[in-house]
């Protein structure tokens, strides 16, 4: 058995049982470690479940939009400030987290280096030409595409480029976010959100110990996909987008 990688995933969304069988397949091992881009939790099944896996595998977690939401309510109620609102849903999935659970999300942080693969991890995306250091938060945890001022949107739908198409490395961005039906292959960002909580897919990055991060189509022998078992929350047109 291979050991020593280094598995990168894309958003999980509560979707536990995709999650544990992508594992599964990848023969994933205690010598191998996980890396979350963000957004391990909402929308999908069992956000607690996906938290609690990603505690006892040792997991580095990147936060997500969804996790700097759920921080921001519980962190208001622990100044006890007013409340943020928060949806149904949301507050479900906060009810449900252990005080283990708060601690790992509260640890994660918004962009972290791979220097062994060349790879920085971030959930959403960077204003190309920006140091890492100087980015807005909101941006990392958010954007999507470029405008045509070359500033950070989070456009849903295409009609702005996709700020990886006009990053330059290195080092190599892996972000997701961005939930596309295919991955977004760029020469220096790769985005691994196709949309298991839509009813796409639960996509895995795999470099084994040392190896630097490929570009152009070397980065497809890399991936694994495990598909959705279900549509667990309505897509709109986010699995129906392609790159």
């Amino acid at each position: 058995m291979t050991t020593g990688r280094t598995i990168l995933l894309g958003d999980v969304h509560g979707c536990i049982a995709e999650l544990e069988l992508l594992l599964e397949r990848l023969a994933f091992s205690g010598g191998d470690r996980l890396v979350f881009v963000g957004d391990l939790v909402a929308r999908g099944p069992n956000s607690a479940a996906v938290v609690a896996l990603a505690r006892r595998t040792g997991a580095r977690v990147v936060r997500g939009n969804h996790e700097a939401k759920l921080l921001s309510w519980k962190n208001c109620k622990a100044d006890k400030r007013s409340d943020l609102p928060l949806s149904k849903h949301h507050t479900q999935v906060a009810q449900s987290l252990t005080e283990d659970d708060w601690r790992l999300l509260a640890q994660s942080p918004v962009w972290l280096d791979l220097p062994e693969h060349g790879v920085r991890v971030v959930h959403a995306g960077v204003v190309p030409g920006v140091p890492i250091e100087k980015q807005a938060e909101k941006n990392l945890l958010h954007m999507r595409c470029l405008t045509p001022k070359g500033e950070a949107s989070d456009e849903k739908w295409g009609a702005a480029p996709l700020w990886g198409a006009h990053y330059e490395g290195p080092p190599h961005i892996v972000f997701g976010h961005n939930a596309l039906a295919t991955v977004q292959l760029h020469p220096w960002a790769t985005g691994i959100d196709t949309g298991c909580v839509y009813g796409g897919s639960l996509t895995a990055l795999v470099l084994h110990e040392g190896e630097k991060m490929p570009r152009g189509p070397a980065v497809r022998e890399l991936l694994h996909q495990q598909t959705a078992l279900a549509r667990h929350f309505e897509p709109g047109k986010l699995s129906l987008t392609k790159t």
